[in-house]
Order: C-alpha cells, then structure tokens, then sequence
C-alpha cells in the first residue's frame, strides 16, 4: 500500500508496513544426511504473511477476512506482540510495537491486547477465574492486592458475568461464559486496542450475537478500537466500519464495508461474496470458491490468486499486483485495475 493509503487517517493507532512472517523447519540430522547423499530434501518455508501494509484508526472497527491459512491469525499475533515478523515494521501509536525480534515498552505491550478462538484452550484450567482475570493487572501493579477481588468483580460485571462466580475454574461454566472470560481477561489491563482473532467462531449462533453485542457495547463505552479477525463475512458485515480481505498472506482488497458489499472489485472478493448466503438467493445452489487454497510452502508465482481467477491472464501468472487506490478510500491488488 502507498504511503497515502497508510495515511488516510491523520493518526493511525495502528500501522503495518510491509510487514511478512516466515516459519522456517530445519533439517534435523537425518534430513542433512539425506541431503549429502542425495536425497531431494531442504528446509521448508511457510510465507505466512507476505508484505501486508495497512492502518486502523482510532475508534475503528477494522475486518480481516480470508479463508483458512490465508495469514490473517499469524497478522493478529504480530500486533498483538506474541510472534515478532521477519521483515517490516508495526507501530502502536507511534511507537514500535516489536524493536530487534522483541516487544517494545510496556506501555504498548498493554496496551494492545488478544482474544482468543477457543474459550476454554486459552484459559489454565488449574486456574480460577479470579486468578485468571487479576493475574496481569496484579504482576503489573496496576491494582493493590487488597482491591483485587473487588477490581475482579467489576470487570466481570462489564462483559456480564456474575461476580459471585469468580472463584470458580473454567469447566464450570460455558462456551459463551469462557469466551467473555477471556474477555474480562483483556480488559483488565485497560487497553486501547482488541485483537479479536475468530473471537466467536466457536461459539453457537444464538451466543455469538451476544458476544457480537457485547463487542459494539464495550467499543462505544471504552473507546476500544478492533481488529476483527474472522472467516465469516456476514459476521464481519455487522461489526466492520472496514475490511480488509487477505489471500495466502497478502492484501488483495481495503474498502468501506457498505461498498465492499456493494461492489467488490477483486476476483478473490466478488467469489467470496457471490457465496454468502442471503434471504433472497435462497433457491440458489452454494458452492465454494473454485479450486484448493496453494500450499504457503509454495505459493504461486506472480498473483497469489491466479490458479484459481477466471479472469486470469499471461500476467497474472507472473507479475505480482500492487495494491493500489481504486477510488477514495478503496484499495484492490488486481491487473484488471489497470484497464
């Protein structure tokens, strides 16, 4: 993205620039044995993430959608300060959120927090929720001891838990009462920005517009900013003052939710929409987008997307696109941009 694009908000809270994530697996011993004698072995190399650029505003709700192994979690981690990228920067208002493979000051590293896709893998069971939710806020000196249970009880009031129940372990409550757990969890370091990655993708529909409700509610009376990661584009539709739409690690599409849906410009976007399903296509046979999503230890040549693209041409298959504006506030990676 170009450097007006990082710029349309006058402050961005959040900026990525050119930001990729590599996973390196080594040969252990017997694969550099084989690899002397000949064997057709050599180190693999997942290109999680590849060059993604982009801001958030403050107060904004930013939406990054793609299918499974797209890069979208492993994007979400690196802001949110669990894994450090290979290439590229990330600032958290202003400020570095990674320096030399590590994370910045504290400050930040509070400031911007991470809700997990599975309520209860994300939560000690030894643990009770007391501990739970009051464990950072107390290594950190936030709260004195003697005000802990109390500091407890009011965060879990916010997400809507009952504060009697907070000596209870996680098991003893539900998928729904985890996920606001882990929430509460969040929230009890007072931060300014949510890394919500697939937040209620294991959650049944009916809970999933409470915790969506919940989101939109604490947004408005904590002045949070989101970033919402999620596969589920009707989920997304509903809470996203933007998205952003990635494919095997790059950003093919930024625009305004409303005109995402109104008219989505690139091949990837038009085919994940034309599968949403809607009241009035009901009668329609859904099927998903053509082809098998390449492996992220090969990716294709030239556009990410080109195997699967009906318009597709000579090249797409070797010129990589660049994410351009399209009209005010739109950006897409595609060549048919270009007339």
């Amino acid at each position: 993205m170009s450097d007006a694009a990082l710029q349309e908000s006058p402050a961005p809270i959040l900026s990525a620039e050119t930001v990729s994530k590599r996973f390196v697996k080594r040969l252990d011993l017997a694969g550099k044995i084989a690899q002397r004698l000949g064997a057709d072995v050599r180190e693999e190399t997942v290109h999680a993430v590849d060059g993604v650029s982009l801001s958030v505003a403050p107060g904004e709700v930013l939406g990054l959608v793609g299918e499974s192994g797209c890069g979208k979690s492993t994007f979400g981690r690196m802001v949110a300060g669990i894994l450090p990228p290979s290439e590229g920067a990330l600032q958290f208002d202003g400020e570095p959120i990674w320096r030399d493979g590590k994370v910045g000051s504290r400050q930040t590293a509070l400031a911007v927090q991470m809700i997990f896709q599975d309520p209860f893998a994300s939560l000690d069971p030894r643990m009770r929720v007391l501990d739970i939710i009051g464990e950072a806020p107390k290594v950190h000196g936030m709260v004195p001891a003697k005000e802990m249970e109390d500091y407890v009880a009011d965060v879990m009031l916010r997400v809507g838990l009952d504060a009697d129940f907070r000596r209870r372990y996680p098991h003893q409550f539900s998928g729904g009462q985890r996920q606001r757990i882990g929430i509460a969890r969040a929230l009890a370091v007072k931060p300014r920005f949510l890394v919500c990655d697939e937040a209620i993708a294991a959650l049944d529909v009916s809970i999933q517009a409470q915790v969506i409700n919940l989101f939109m509610d604490l947004r408005e009376d904590l002045d949070l900013t989101y970033l919402f990661i999620s596969h589920d584009l009707s989920v997304v539709e509903h809470i996203s003052d933007r998205i952003v739409i990635m494919y095997l690690g790059r950003v093919v599409e930024v625009s305004p939710t409303d005109q995402l849906f109104d008219e989505p410009n690139h091949p990837y976007t038009q085919a994940l929409l034309a599968e949403v399903p809607r009241i009035e296509l009901r009668k329609r046979d859904y099927q998903p987008v053509k082809g098998e999503i390449p492996s992220p230890l090969d990716p294709p040549s030239g556009c990410h997307f080109h195997p699967r693209c009906p318009f597709a041409t000579a090249r797409c298959a070797t010129e990589r696109p660049a994410l351009k504006e399209i009209a005010p506030g739109r950006w897409s990676a595609c060549h048919l941009n270009d007339g």
